[in-house]
This record gives C-alpha cells, sequence and structure tokens, in this order.
C-alpha cells in the first residue's frame, strides 16, 4: 500500500493539546497514520493512506482551521 505524506498548515494549533487532539482525529480514520503535528510551525505532517480531503475534514471536525 501506498503512503502519502502530506504538510498541512494549522494556524489555530495553539498547544501540544492541540497538536494531540489533532493526531486522534487523523488516527481515528487511519489507525495507522503516522503523525508529526508541531505547535511551534502550526506544521502537521501526515503518512497515511487517507486522502487528504479525508485529512483535512477530519482536523476541521476537530476544530481547527486547515490553511
Amino acid at each position: 500500500d501506498f503512503l502519502m505524506a502530506l504538510q498541512f498548515i494549522v494556524p489555530s494549533m495553539a498547544c501540544s493539546a492541540c497538536a494531540t487532539a489533532i493526531t486522534q482525529a487523523i488516527q481515528a480514520i487511519d489507525p495507522n497514520a503516522e503523525v508529526s503535528a508541531d505547535p511551534k510551525t502550526k506544521l502537521v505532517v501526515v503518512e497515511t493512506q487517507a486522502s487528504e480531503a479525508a485529512i483535512k475534514t477530519a482536523i476541521a471536525e476537530a476544530g481547527y482551521t486547515v490553511t
């Protein structure tokens, strides 16, 4: 299976709790996803088999804006 590395900027990710919430939201749709969320840079890097749209939706449903 092909894993895509996706990068997102999430300006509203202010703290490690936000990063954890985003990670959990992504892993809810792809339990095998590798997520790196850094509140300092606002960068979320996801290695996943899910589509970019699905990941964006998961982050949005967790209450965060993706740019």
